[in-house]
């Protein structure tokens, strides 16, 4: 597993505190009331009050990517005696629903994604205004800071773009397709962007409808049929690895795929050689640091990252990583 130098600081600070933290129970609120040790002390499981931290990202349906968010989140929230709520709509004006409505619940924190920064700027606004402390997760850092967030948690786009699209060089390639699963997602967009800056080949992004997945398979086949030139098919996220793989078989092409994220399914076509490498932003720390970080700040006014984004990523993972990932990937935890 190799990880960008530009990351790497990063990740070493992260994993220091996901180490740190990862001493500690699992348990939640029953151990807390029984007796447990833990807070910004040390101990094994939280003796703080009671907290309530909500959390709105733009995932599709059947994004398996959520879960493993969704369980680094729940793990922190059984340590820190935390009750974890979670919400989701792919579309920006329904995130803005959501957040409006654990305002309106005075939840004591949020984390959100900014995938469309703008459709959900004006509820972030509300949120900091109530003095309810927001964390943002995996899209969207560049925004986080100014539209009042304490911190951000999650990979740069740019670099991690930057990062395939130096790989793909390294292996030789010479045309790549870019597959955007949700057009207007600005942080899918960043990283087509950044493979294009960094590869010395071209380019050529395609749009299409990752919540149908037949449809997907059906466009990028439709795709590597009428350009054969294509040898690289980079996916944005891990089941469209799968269905690119599909196409690729069914249009007679040898286009290499390769993907962002990593999740079972990814480890075991790695490990079968159907796919060249993944690109993993780690999404379990993502969801565990944003409900650690809001707890940290709630109960000892603490701030990951000095107001720097926490980089978790990209590091990208090959075959030969498969080993020590399978079974990672079988818990939910990578």
């Amino acid at each position: 597993m190799r990880t960008t130098r530009t990351a790497a600081a990063a990740l070493l600070a992260a994993a220091a505190l996901t180490v740190t933290a990862a001493g500690c129970s699992s348990s939640g609120g029953k151990d807390a009331e029984d007796g447990g040790a833990r807070g910004p002390g040390g101990g094994t499981s939280a003796t703080t009050p009671r907290m309530t931290v909500a959390m709105v990202t733009h995932s599709g349906e059947g994004d398996t990517f959520w879960d493993i968010v969704q369980s680094g989140a729940e793990a922190a929230a059984a340590k820190d005696n935390v009750e974890f709520l979670y919400a989701a709509d792919k579309e920006g004006k329904g995130q803005a629903a959501l957040i409006d409505s654990y305002v309106a619940k005075k939840v004591d924190g949020l984390i959100v994604t900014l995938a469309k920064p703008e459709a959900v700027k004006a509820s972030v606004a509300k949120a900091v205004a109530a003095g309810i402390p927001v964390v943002t997760i995996n899209s969207g850092g560049q925004h986080s800071k100014a539209f009042g967030a304490i911190g951000h948690v999650g990979q740069d786009e740019a670099v991690a773009g930057e990062a395939v699209g130096e790989e793909l060089t390294e292996r030789g390639r010479k045309k790549a397709l870019c597959v955007i699963h949700e057009q207007g997602n600005v942080s899918l967009e960043e990283r087509c962007a950044g493979v294009a800056k960094t590869f010395d080949g071209t380019v050529e992004n395609l749009n299409v409808e990752g919540t149908n997945m037949p449809a997907t398979t059906s466009s990028v086949e439709a795709k590597l049929q009428s350009a054969k030139d294509i040898d690289a098919v980079v996916t944005l996220g891990a089941p469209f690895a799968a269905a690119s793989v599909k196409a690729a078989r069914s249009a007679g092409s040898r286009a290499e795929i390769d993907t962002f994220d990593l999740n079972a399914a990814v480890v075991a076509q790695l490990k079968a050689g159907q796919i060249g490498f993944a690109v993993d932003q780690q999404p379990y720390l993502q969801g565990y640091l944003a409900v650690d970080g809001l707890w940290l700040h709630g109960t000892n006014l603490n701030v990951i990252g000095g107001g720097r984004p926490v980089l978790t990523g990209p590091a990208l993972v090959t075959r030969k990583d498969v080993p020590v990932l399978e079974k990672l990937t079988a818990r939910g935890t990578r």
